[in-house]
């Protein structure tokens, strides 16, 4: 019986039309949306404590750099054999056990007094969230059924990522007020709350029959993508030095070697031939574009509100909520709309609203934008952007995929998001260095680094259109009849 089966009635309808769902299936979809808005809420809620973090224990720009970058590190350098693992070990179980640890770091990184322990405890976070975060996804994709049923779900998945995220800028902002420690030990209980209703309800599963014996792929692939994040994230602070250049080489040589391992043994760690699926493919371009571009003129916008303008963070945060709020609403209807025209042209719409808010935003914005006429039209297109993107997107990189390779494929396309804006941030960071010593108010600093990402959103509706375009071209002409 699958674990669709065991949760939904006998009377689901097979396209999942019609599908009912149970009390226990909401639940389910429940503790893993919590664990998704837990993802978004740590991560913003950090960012805007750092100032108060780096007054308290002494921490250079450097040192408190590192508060994000330990987090990106473990998460962008793991999730790849996160949700791999999990389709190998069995996804409760490592679901499970991934959340406890991420509750631990979280409660150990509110008493410490030393930076070096706080890095610690990021990264190990980070870690954490890189096996939980690919292994709800294939939860969620194995629960429920391709179809409307799954992109219904999916819109219900992303509402509170997005809502944990806009959530931290706002509850940051009051928590920071109290004292930075509280931004890391308000997620302890809502952790231990998950970690409850996950062994209560979420079913167990059997491991994957074959693999999980691929030790050279493990070693490889988890060496080289550590070694791969750790090169981007320093690399805009140290810039290209031998010890930089040598550790890029070696994280090349290491995911060369990944790829041969892969070419060679019976049951790899992660088959190659899932990279010939085009829709695969495009699916992890498209979320280098979405996230890429989005986190990183976020980036921007905190750096030049808070630093340039001096906004306390509270009122900064209320400045990008609109963003946030959009994904939000507007998420819950993904689903339908996916339903109904397919992945395709909602990936390009969003393509197209971000590329168009990024547009807007050097176009109005001068040397001092204002808020009304630049900044909250710009972020309301790239909300609605995020809210036609994310979920279309997760859609187009799961189906068609079989159940024991779910984690596998979400996991792929988390690496490439994470991946791909640790690449793009670590430029943009490098392009606006010294914006924080600009004149009051001035924004021209910070425009190399928007003309980047504005390259990166429109890069990313270029091939959409391209292939969305090409599709419509070969699709058959229906015959005449008569």
């Amino acid at each position: 019986m699958t674990v669709t089966e065991s949760l939904t009635p006998s009377t689901t309808e097979p396209s999942g039309a019609g599908q009912r769902w149970t009390p226990r299936l909401w639940g389910v979809l429940a503790v893993l949306c919590a664990v998704l808005f837990l993802d978004g809420l740590d991560v913003s809620m950090v960012g805007v404590a750092l100032p108060s973090i780096g007054s308290e224990l002494g921490l250079s720009t450097t040192s408190l750099q590192w508060i994000v970058n330990g987090y990106v590190l473990g998460y962008g350098g793991l999730l790849l054999l996160g949700g791999r693992t999990a389709d190998l070990l069995g996804r409760r179980r490592v679901f499970l056990v991934a959340l406890g640890v991420f509750a631990v770091a979280s409660l150990v990184g509110g008493l410490v007094d030393d930076g070096t322990t706080l890095i610690a405890t990021r990264f190990i976070k980070g870690l954490a969230a890189a096996f939980t975060a690919p292994t709800a996804m294939s939860i969620l994709t194995t629960t429920f059924a391709e179809g409307p049923a799954r992109n219904r779900a999916l819109s219900i998945f992303t509402v509170f990522g997005a809502s944990g995220y806009s959530s931290g800028l706002i509850l940051g902002g009051l928590l920071t007020s109290l004292g930075w420690r509280w931004t890391f030990l308000v997620p302890v209980p809502l952790a231990v709350a998950a970690l409850i209703a996950g062994i209560a309800l979420i079913p167990r599963d059997r491991p994957a029959a074959d693999g999980g014996h691929d030790v050279i792929g493990a070693l490889t692939l988890v060496g080289g993508m550590l070694l791969a994040v750790y090169a981007v994230v320093t690399a805009p602070q140290s810039g290209l030095t031998p010890a930089t250049v040598a550790i890029a080489a070696l994280a090349v040589l290491l995911l060369a070697a990944f790829v041969l391992a892969e070419s060679r043994v019976r049951h790899p760690l992660v088959r190659l031939s899932i990279f010939r699926i085009g829709s695969i493919v495009r699916a992890n371009a498209s979320m280098v574009a979405l996230l890429g571009s989005y986190v990183s003129f976020q980036f921007m916008m905190t750096l030049y509100l808070q630093d340039v303008l001096h906004w306390a963070p509270l009122r900064m945060a209320l400045a990008l909520l609109p963003a946030g709020l959009l994904v939000a609403f507007g998420s819950p209807f993904m689903g339908r709309l996916i339903d109904r025209y397919g992945t395709g042209p909602l990936i390009v719409t969003a393509m197209t609203s971000l590329s168009a808010g990024y547009l807007w935003f050097l176009a109005t914005a001068g040397s001092r934008p204002g808020y009304l006429l630049t900044v909250l039209p710009a972020m309301l297109l790239l909300g609605g952007g995020f809210a036609f993107g994310f979920s279309s997107i997760m859609a187009q990189a799961t189906d068609g995929i079989d159940d024991s390779e779910q984690g596998l494929a979400s996991g792929l396309v988390q690496s490439s998001g994470q991946v791909g804006t640790a690449l793009v941030l670590a430029v943009v960071t490098a392009l606006v260095s010294t914006a924080t010593t600009a004149a009051a108010g001035d924004f021209n600093p910070f425009r190399p680094g928007v003309n980047l990402v504005t390259g990166v959103a429109v890069a990313g509706l270029l091939l959409n259109a391209v292939m969305l375009a090409t599709a419509r071209l070969r699709r058959p002409v229906p015959a005449a009849v008569g």
